[in-house]
């Protein structure tokens, strides 16, 4: 709900105005003199201020100067009955939105009222619609055929359009931010803001400002009144990425947002109330922080409510050729130059790599690729010299006892984790079918995937 302040120092104007506004269904605040006003404004941030240019305590003009020295972006409209060309040119230097004279008609006072809460409204989402252009530059979408991306997707299809939080968990570099995109435009609040907030990449005090806004003088450099990203969001959706980053303190007042939906700004004293559906996302195990008493439980279950497990790349290479494929595209089309195609040894190389950083670093390294590559095909050699690090060669075991011995135990569990992870693969990750591969029953097959830590599929 759109917030608006009426300031004049005749009652018959608050009143007429008020009675107006509250019909329309905007939240209204009055004030009877431009002190009044002053003071209202250093507790709340307002949408929208009409305020009387000529009052016994504080003209107009003053409230304007207050106004934007604030919050920049409320809009502002002047109302006088001693209309003059000084008054509005000095009024419209000053940034108000428009300038009426009074008497005035209802029906035009309620058209200005529309287009200047649309130009706010228009001009916070140009704001976020460069935030959004600037995160694109990660990933164009979201690419994978594997059994265990489907299963993603198909739990993204069936929770869009709850109001249900959702945790998305898995390793750094796995997409976590595309998924909870995928969620956002795929709900009803698809039209409605979405904002992105790292968690880990603020300070306490900062974060917290970040979140829910501050008021002016709350703290050293808060030099005007900020809304927080939660208010932006209203209406939409907001991620919390690396949720598990944060501190005890902020977590209370997380969980306070979620339990009560409403909030409050730092240094301020109103409550603000807020629509917002909650995406987190953390590459850490919350349950196991919980158990050491690093996070919150009350938290951890308000977040779990729909989990999300993103499998890393090393466990979905049928991935790795499309993902491949794409980032070249990708990356030559930018570059402006034909597309290479990629020699059978290179692709070799990167099924054989371990991918510690999943996606990211597939799309890094391809990056690299593209830029310093000149001909007409991308050679196991142009990828190798890429990597911060040989890439893993295929396992050679020895076929002869060396001469001062060898770790028989370590060699068998390598051995064995090797051939359950190729018989999952093989299998699509559907457990009965790969222990059918390795001739074991199921049991025997889950007691080794357990041994090794081997996690994700299907029974």
């Amino acid at each position: 709900m759109e917030k608006i302040l009426i300031v004049d120092d005749e009652r018959s104007m608050r009143d007429v105005l008020s009675i107006m506004l509250k019909r329309a269904g905007y939240a209204v605040t009055v004030a009877e003199d431009g002190e009044e006003a002053i003071a209202q404004f250093g507790k709340e941030i307002f949408d929208l201020v009409i305020t009387d240019l000529k009052m016994p305590k504080g003209s107009g003009l003053e409230v304007l100067k207050a106004v934007k020295a604030a919050a920049p972006e409320t809009v502002v409209l002047m109302i006088t009955a001693f209309a003059s060309a000084e008054s509005a040119v000095e009024a419209m230097k000053q940034g108000a939105y428009d300038y009426l004279t009074k008497p005035f008609q209802i029906d035009e006072v309620q058209l200005i009222i529309r287009n200047a809460l649309e130009k706010r409204r228009l001009s916070t989402e140009n704001l976020l619609l460069k935030r959004e252009m600037a995160n694109q530059s990660s990933f164009a979408r979201i690419i994978g055929q594997s059994e265990a991306m489907e299963k993603v997707f198909d739990v993204v299809r069936k929770v869009a359009d709850t109001k249900s939080n959702v945790l998305i968990c898995g390793e750094s570099g796995t997409g976590k931010e595309l998924i909870a995109r995928a969620i956002h435009y795929n709900s009803a609040r698809s039209q409605r803001p979405f904002v992105t907030v790292n968690c880990s990449a603020l300070p306490e005090p900062l974060l917290e400002s970040e979140l829910f806004g501050h008021m002016k003088g709350s703290f050293t450099g808060a030099i005007a009144n900020k809304a927080g990203l939660f208010e932006v969001a209203d209406g939409g959706s907001i991620f919390l990425d690396e949720i598990g980053e944060t501190t005890p303190a902020t977590q209370v007042k997380l969980l306070r947002v979620i339990q009560e939906r409403e909030f409050r700004r730092v240094g301020g004293t109103q409550d603000m109330k807020v629509d917002v559906r909650i995406i987190a996302a953390t590459n850490k195990d919350l349950e196991k922080s919980v158990a050491e008493g690093a996070f919150r439980e009350d938290l951890y279950y308000r977040l779990d409510v729909i989990p999300i497990h993103l499998p890393p790349l090393r466990l979905r290479t049928g991935d790795i050729p499309l993902l491949a494929q794409h980032f070249l595209e990708q990356f030559s089309r930018e570059s402006g130059k034909p597309a290479p195609s990629l020699a059978p040894g290179a692709m070799q190389v990167l099924l054989a790599h371990e991918w510690k950083g999943n996606v990211r670093e597939l799309e890094n390294l391809i990056e690299r690729v593209v830029a310093f590559s000149s001909g007409p095909s991308i050679t196991e050699q142009d990828i190798q010299g890429w990597f911060h690090r040989p890439a893993a060669q295929p396992q050679a075991y020895p076929t002869d006892l060396p001469a001062d011995g060898l770790d028989l135990e370590g060699l068998l569990n390598t051995i064995e984790k090797d051939l359950l992870l190729k018989a999952l693969e093989r299998a699509k990750w559907v457990k009965k079918k790969a222990a059918r591969f390795l001739h074991l029953n199921t049991r025997s097959f889950r007691y080794r995937l357990e041994k090794h830590a081997i996690k994700g599929g299907q029974d």
